[in-house]
């Protein structure tokens, strides 16, 4: 009897065995049929039930199996699913060492950075000329340092533009920004099918609107026009938003089918049926993601067709030209990997995204500027703006540096959704004083402020003589300062480009016309006429002040102490005042601008309200003369000898060289 029942129980292990073997022929036959024509949510579910029918040791089969189904998940972006996948492939030695790229990629498409550095390092050992599987692990670096030390862009999921469904390729449809037209796979797109590729309806062009309150409105599908019962999306508009242009990909069931490019034209408020934009006999490659040049002359898009650099490259065509003769973009801006969904911003920069430079994982929005006909120079947005997912199609509102773009970071199936950026704005500013020089404010002093990105600009001052007005980071600028009865005092900023908020702090001492202005700091050997080191600064000071005042001529007036003899004072200080002569005229000033003139202990100082100020002893308006000094304190004696040593100038003459 156990014999008997030994038999029994070894007959149906094997037509246990010929069933499951059957069953995963059957599946896995189905499953090449739907990979066949790009139905990957069909074939990934197909291959699943060929990878589970397959005995476990039945190992070859095992990781074919599960490979296939890690391709499926990977083009529909459903990285769980696939790093599962792909290490299922790897753990049962699948022969092509493709899987430990695909397993390094996706982990890092799901910030898993050490698992993918592990991966593209073991991948590496097996394939060392691979240039993506080293920007790959390069990637996985740049990740984390990139996260830890973000930008000022700030990123949010927007509440009313998304749904349960995949929702990307934001881009704004009127010359004033209120409206905003995205592609989506939510319910309400036409149809009722459910398509094969992405495991949802196929996609329609939605767009929003702002109400009278400036807020978004959830978004409504266009009836009719460029919408079908096929794929339709990622749309761009010309210049004049009359013309939107967009992907098209039909959904057959036994054939896949190239993307190609449509366009609709506008009537009143309606959009037209979409007609053919490429040539008809333009199918053997796919045509995607169109997007306009500012000037609306270059029509830039996104073909896997004969020479590129890779697998999807971007290319341009004159908006009237014909796509066989299309233009690459070359290898400052295409890979070995993808380059797709280009957008431009209005100032003229390119924003496209990118799997084929290091990046952050997945697909990374890069932004381009073109140097010359041939070459770009590119810039990884980084963190916020990119994450370990996929990111694309990024718009901009007009001039502001704010918008949308779309991504599928944080959706466990890989859905997209659109999220709104804006870099918070950087706050240039100056803030000035007018003043006469050695005195106080000058209320009804004038600045005026040229800069080099156009600005001319005439400002008022406050009672205090200050003032404030912003500027642009990365911006130089000129600015004068002008009151009457004074000379022009010039100041000279550039603006840094700075990330964070800038004041810069300016000084304007304005010259008196009327009286002598004293040179601070300038200094002489003992008992003689020899300038010291010290004084260079000052002087040089003002030789700008004299370049910066060219019709004005001057006296340089040096004096002294009452101390030694009147004659020998008197020959000591016109032999200083020759030495500050000399100076300016070696440093580019015209001789007959110049006149030197010692006053040895003749013309004491006058105290000023400042003056008087500063020294509660000493009041306004008074001469310091020697009888005066000798009536004071040693030590008070000594300020004012100080004060009456001193180098100064006067104007003579404001109009030099003017009737010549």
């Amino acid at each position: 009897m156990k014999r008997h029942g030994d038999i029994i129980s070894l007959l149906l292990l094997s037509v246990t065995a010929v069933i499951c073997g059957c069953g995963a022929e059957y599946q896995l036959h189905k499953a090449e049929q739907s990979y066949a024509i790009g139905e990957y949510t069909n074939a990934a579910a197909l291959y699943r039930k060929a990878y589970a029918a397959t005995p476990p040791k039945d190992r070859e089969h095992r990781g074919e199996r599960a490979f296939m189904m890690g391709e499926c998940y990977r083009h529909i972006n459903y990285y769980a699913r696939a790093v599962a996948a792909y290490q299922n492939s790897v753990r049962y030695k699948y022969k092509d060492s493709t899987a430990l790229k695909y397993l390094a990629d996706m982990q890092l498409a799901s910030g898993k950075y050490k698992d993918a550095a592990k991966n593209y390092a073991a991948y590496l050992e097996m394939n060392p000329d691979d240039v993506l599987a080293s920007y790959g692990l390069e990637s996985c670096t740049l990740s984390q340092e990139w996260k830890k030390n973000p930008t000022r862009y700030t990123v949010r999921k927007d509440p009313v533009m998304n749904s349960r469904m995949s929702d990307y390729s934001p881009v704004y449809g009127n010359a004033d920004y209120t409206q905003l037209y995205l592609t989506s796979t939510r319910n309400e797109a036409n149809g009722d099918d459910i398509n094969g590729i992405t495991g949802m309806k196929s996609c329609d062009i939605f767009v929003s609107e702002k109400n009278e309150k400036g807020v978004w409105q959830k978004p409504e599908v266009i009836e009719g026009g460029p919408n079908s019962a096929d794929e339709d999306g990622a749309c761009t508009f010309s210049p004049d938003f009359q013309t939107m242009y967009f992907t098209r990909c039909a959904v057959d069931p036994t054939l896949p089918q190239p993307a190609r490019i449509m366009q609709s034209r506008r009537s009143d408020a309606a959009w037209q049926e979409a007609t053919n934009y490429q040539d008809e006999n333009d199918t053997l490659f796919s045509y995607a993601h169109p997007a306009l040049s500012p000037d609306g002359q270059w029509i830039y898009f996104t073909s896997d067709m004969y020479g590129g650099y890779g697998g999807q490259d971007i290319w341009r065509i004159p908006v009237d030209g014909r796509f066989i003769g299309a233009e690459n973009l070359g290898p400052t801006i295409n890979t070995a990997g993808d380059e797709m969904f280009p957008t431009f911003r209005r100032n003229g920069e390119l924003y496209f995204s990118s799997n084929g430079w290091p990046g952050m994982g997945g697909l990374d929005i890069f932004m381009a500027e073109q140097l010359n006909d041939t070459t770009w120079h590119i810039q990884n947005m980084q963190s916020p703006i990119n994450s370990f997912a996929d990111d694309f199609g990024m718009t901009f509102e007009g001039d502001y540096t704010r918008g949308f773009f779309s991504s599928n970071r944080n959706d466990g199936r890989g859905r997209d959704n659109i999220y709104s950026f804006i870099l918070p704005e950087t706050i240039h500013n100056i803030t000035g004083w007018v003043y006469e020089k050695d005195g106080y404010e000058l209320p009804d002093a004038i600045v005026y402020m040229v800069g080099n990105e156009g600005t001319n600009q005439k400002i008022g001052v406050k009672a205090d003589g200050s003032f404030t007005v912003r500027v642009t980071p990365g911006a130089s600028y000129v600015l004068l300062g002008t009151a009457k009865g004074f000379l022009n005092y010039k100041q000279e900023i550039v603006a840094d480009s700075t990330e964070e908020n800038r004041e810069y702090v300016l000084q304007f001492p304005l010259s008196s016309i009327n009286r002598p202005v004293l040179i601070d700091n300038i200094f002489y050997d003992f008992d003689k006429a020899t300038l010291r080191p010290e004084s260079e600064q000052s002087l040089l000071e003002l030789v700008s002040l004299l370049n910066d005042n060219p019709n004005v001529t001057i006296e340089l007036r040096s004096n002294c102490d009452y101390k030694g003899a009147d004659q020998y004072n008197e020959r000591l200080s016109q032999r200083r005042a020759e030495s500050v002569v000399a100076f300016l005229i070696a440093n580019g000033i015209a001789e007959d601008r110049l006149t030197a003139k010692g006053y040895g202990e003749t013309a004491p100082k006058v105290i000023t309200r400042k003056l008087a100020e500063k020294y509660d002893f000493l009041e306004e308006g008074q001469e310091l003369t020697e009888s005066f000094i000798l009536t004071l304190t040693d030590e008070q004696q000594e300020i004012c000898n100080q004060l009456n040593r001193r180098t100064e100038f006067s104007v003579l003459s404001t109009t030099y060289g003017l009737y010549n």
